[in-house]
């Protein structure tokens, strides 16, 4: 799954998570509710669970819910998780130029949480 594909999906899996956020969901309920598959979300918990979001549970009560509250999740923090070292350049004499840009873009993604998509979302 490419970069981009990658978090928009963490995001989405946000988003559902952030709407019952008392609630255990599995990978499968997630799936079927964005018409993904299970395996796909299953990568996601992976990756939000590394970046201290969710917390998982195995067995017949098993599942994903949120760590921490959507208000705290911003979307830079969201893309940085899911896409890596994104805009690295191999050349020496860009990096640092390259390291500001990214800085900028995480801090302006930032100013919008998976709270604001959720509600946004419930609004359209």
């Amino acid at each position: 799954m490419a970069q981009s594909g990658r978090f928009a999906l963490s995001l989405k899996v946000l988003t559902v998570l952030a709407a019952k956020p008392a609630e255990m969901l599995t990978s499968a309920v997630i799936a079927e509710e964005l018409g993904e598959s299970a395996v796909m979300v299953r990568r996601m918990f992976l990756l939000l669970h590394k970046a201290g979001w969710i917390v998982q549970r195995k067995g017949p009560n098993g599942g994903a819910q949120l760590k921490v509250g959507a208000k705290q999740i911003g979307l830079g923090d969201v893309f940085e998780a899911a896409t890596g070292d994104w805009l690295a350049g191999e050349d020496k004499s860009t990096e640092t130029l390259l390291k500001k840009v990214r800085s900028a873009a995480i801090e302006t993604m930032n100013e919008t949480t998976v709270a604001q998509v959720l509600k946004r979302a419930k609004k359209g």
